[in-house]
């Protein structure tokens, strides 16, 4: 059975299966729940407070199901709330069967894609979604025409599941660094808490800065800094490092992602473009200095409750933004992301 919570008729009526499937359950032993986001990392820890509120503030035995794919699976291993992970591979018909054996109360669908709308349609289970407002970004794109809501996505997800009852504790998000992974700073002499944490990388250009504006910008800051990315930033690093005469660290390609979210947690605070690492900062409670280029913090996926004196970083003056939904696209000749000042960047390090 499939509804839309975004229309209001239909609130009442889901209320209602709901009351049903509790009085049911005062006999059943179990109520089980699928949550599916496929990718990507940012979007993946955004779903973490509706897993973590699911399981703690329903009534009776919660069983949380999670389906992604397999190679975002690690971000979901440590989650406590999560009691069964399941991973797409190459065939995501070997999965379903596997799937189908399972009787789900519910499913909630967190990606909303062609590829979930198979999964809901071989599930049985009783059917959420949120309104991805694709129309309104296209719009604002565009055209500049701006109804999106200033509402964060994370608050998107809960009021479409609103018949559930949930109320926002407030913890923001989660992110669960295995008990194992340890960084050696000491070996570096560097120590916990004295350095800044920099995310290069982005998935776009439209997103990151180059790199010299970074190693302008660290020769400027002069205090232990250490650099953070994925191998396919390994070559913007190594410019960066260059033409670098500060205290900075490049760990750059050489942490998997639960030591870099380690190194996260242990710097003072964090600079990161609109990404993944960004989301994990948020989740760690860090100083988040966000940075944003042809994307922007409306489109609702700013950080979330991140630490104490985190601010946005954009260029201004620069009323074509955003250039594009996902960054990479730039509506100006020379990338808007660089447009933001030394000054205000500096600013903020120095808070």
């Amino acid at each position: 059975m499939s509804v839309s919570v975004y229309e209001s008729h239909e609130v009442a009526k889901i209320r209602f299966r709901l009351i049903l499937r509790g009085i049911f359950h005062l006999w059943a032993s179990m109520t089980r729940l699928l949550i599916i986001r496929f990718s990507s990392i940012g979007d993946i820890v955004l779903t973490s407070p509706v897993i973590r509120m699911l399981k703690e503030q329903l009534e009776g035995d919660v069983e949380i199901h999670f389906l992604t794919k397999a190679q975002y699976a690690g971000i979901l291993t440590s989650n406590p709330y999560i009691d069964k992970l399941w991973t797409l591979g190459d065939s995501m018909e070997d999965v379903l069967k596997e799937m189908e054996k399972i009787e789900f109360d519910y499913l909630i669908d967190l990606h909303r894609n062609l590829r979930t709308a198979i999964v809901r349609k071989r599930l049985k289970g009783l059917y959420f979604s949120f309104d991805k407002l694709n129309l309104k970004k296209w719009l604002l794109v565009n055209f500049g025409y701006d109804k999106l809501p200033r509402i964060h996505i994370v608050d998107r997800y809960l009021e479409s599941l609103k018949p559930f009852g949930l109320k926002d504790d407030e913890k923001g998000l989660d992110y669960f660094i295995p008990e194992d992974v340890h960084v050696d700073l000491k070996q570096f002499s560097y120590k916990e808490g004295e350095y800044l944490a920099w995310v290069i990388g982005a998935a776009h250009p439209g997103k990151r800065f180059s790199a010299h504006k970074v190693s302008y910008l660290l020769n400027k800051y002069q205090r232990k800094t250490i650099l953070l990315g994925g191998k396919e930033d390994m070559s913007l690093a190594e410019e960066i490092m260059s033409t670098v005469e500060a205290p900075v660290l490049n760990m750059v390609g050489r942490c998997d992602l639960h030591e870099s979210a380690w190194l996260l947690k242990h710097a003072h605070s964090v600079l990161s473009p609109d990404t993944g690492m960004m989301h994990i900062a948020s989740a760690l409670k860090k100083k988040v200095f966000s940075v944003w280029g042809c994307t922007v913090p409306a489109f609702g996926m700013y950080p979330y409750l991140p630490g104490e004196g985190s601010v946005f970083l954009e260029p201004e003056g620069m009323e074509k933004r955003p250039c594009s939904k996902l960054g990479d696209h730039c509506k100006y000749p020379e990338n808007c992301i660089e447009q933001i000042t030394d000054y205000q960047v500096m600013q903020a390090l120095n808070s």
